[in-house]
């Protein structure tokens, strides 16, 4: 109990920062008795000063007053209130919840299963707007839990929007426009002799130019790899970002892209990498998996369908990575780029992504298993930049002539 204010001392001041009524709560602020009617103590909220009051005792004082607070802020109140042996609301959960901040008790609570749930869901929701019933598609897209829907639909605010997935493929489709225009070359720009010269390919010639591992994410084979990459970002990148955020999604979509161009330079030596492919299947990967380990909770419709479609998107882009890279269909003047950014790309997206999109509104730090991801991520990265280092010439690599 002593990590709880008291209830009596501070909680209405607090409350008044955080919910709107002005009215009611400079009135509370000046004269606490008189939030509770004026003929009732404040003190029979909180008799024993403990820190917490009962939800019977919270819930008609709320409705008695016509606080403009969200319904499911207060379904979620008091379904708290009922995980409670005790019937009883904490102060600190209170204020979390007010605040649009989900606390430990809360997330246990969810977790336990011990959530009374609004009986009508957010597709039953009326007189919605245009953008209003986006958020609540993305809602049932990505999320797999009722009660996150819920929250998601009601904290979710347009500003921030979701730039960082908005801005990649812009700049994408801008590098892909300049290039093909200069090259008059708009499908399999790869083989074209001028193509590799870009400073932004990724070459094995090149390794010493440290950012070419990331920005080759800006190149393309050609309009077929561009339109399939773009479409997965915006159809699945843009919601993912809109539910969990442009760092957790950035991070996600980038060491995806960095870890596709350090495969590749381990397993596929002589080969060079173009296209955000890495980045791409990390989120579709992580997208899938956490579909597949949530499969009852997700709303999608035509889940299965859907599921099948991607997979076997997904598998025919690899398909034609690997065809153009063993059985080029033109004369090249060197190796083709490697197919290897897709299937790490993957890997980061079922270890790394599904951590991250299994943790909706939790704080990864606290997670054992992001340290343990994380950690793993490290140690690769460390093998990759030491065998960049040395492996090349211990081996006697023959490496294209950079270009």
């Amino acid at each position: 109990m002593s990590g709880h204010r008291s209830l009596t001392r501070g909680y209405w001041e607090t409350a008044s920062l955080s919910w709107p009524g002005p009215a009611l709560w400079s009135v509370g602020r000046a004269h606490p008795q008189a939030l509770a009617g004026g003929s009732t103590p404040l003190q029979q909220l909180d008799p024993e000063n403990t820190g917490f009051i009962g939800a019977d005792t919270f819930t008609g004082l709320v409705h008695s007053h016509e606080l403009p607070l969200d319904p499911a802020k207060l379904d979620m109140l008091v379904a708290l209130a009922q995980s409670n042996d005790r019937g009883q609301v904490c102060y600190q959960e209170l204020v979390d919840l007010i605040s649009s901040k989900r606390s430990s008790s809360f997330k246990r609570a969810i977790a336990n299963g011990q959530r009374a749930l609004p009986q009508d869901g957010l597709l039953d929701e009326p007189g919605l707007g245009v953008y209003k019933r986006f958020v609540r598609y993305v809602a049932y897209e990505i999320l797999p839990r009722e009660v996150d829907r819920h929250w998601y639909f009601y904290r979710h605010r347009s500003c921030p929007p979701p730039v960082f997935m908005a801005s990649v493929t812009l700049a994408q489709i801008i590098v892909f426009l300049c290039y093909g225009a200069r090259l008059n070359k708009w499908v399999l720009q790869t083989y074209h002799p001028e193509y590799m010269k870009s400073p932004l390919v990724y070459h094995p010639g090149h390794r010493a130019r440290a950012w070419r591992f990331l920005t080759y994410m800006f190149m393309h084979v050609g309009l077929e790899q561009l339109g399939f990459n773009a479409l997965l970002q915006l159809m699945i990148g843009v919601p993912l970002e809109m539910v969990h955020g442009l760092l957790r999604i950035s991070l996600l979509y980038l060491a995806g892209v960095l870890a596709g161009s350090l495969t590749v330079s381990i397993t596929d030596m002589r080969a060079p990498v173009v296209g955000g492919s890495g980045g791409v299947y990390a989120l579709c990967s992580a997208h899938l998996a956490n579909v597949v380990m949530n499969w009852a909770g997700m709303r999608c419709p035509y889940k299965l369908l859907r599921m099948v479609l991607a997979l076997v998107c997904m598998s025919s882009e690899v398909g034609r990575a690997v065809w153009l890279r063993f059985s080029p269909p033109l004369p090249a003047s060197g190796p083709q780029p490697s197919f290897m950014a897709h299937l790490a790309g993957a890997v980061v997206g079922v270890s790394m992504g599904l951590t991250i999109l299994r943790s909706y509104e939790e704080r990864l730090r606290d997670q054992c298993g992001w340290w343990v991801v994380l950690l793993a991520y490290g140690t690769f990265l460390l093998f990759a930049i030491f065998w960049n280092v040395f492996a090349y010439d211990l081996l006697g690599a023959h490496i294209p002539p950079p270009p």
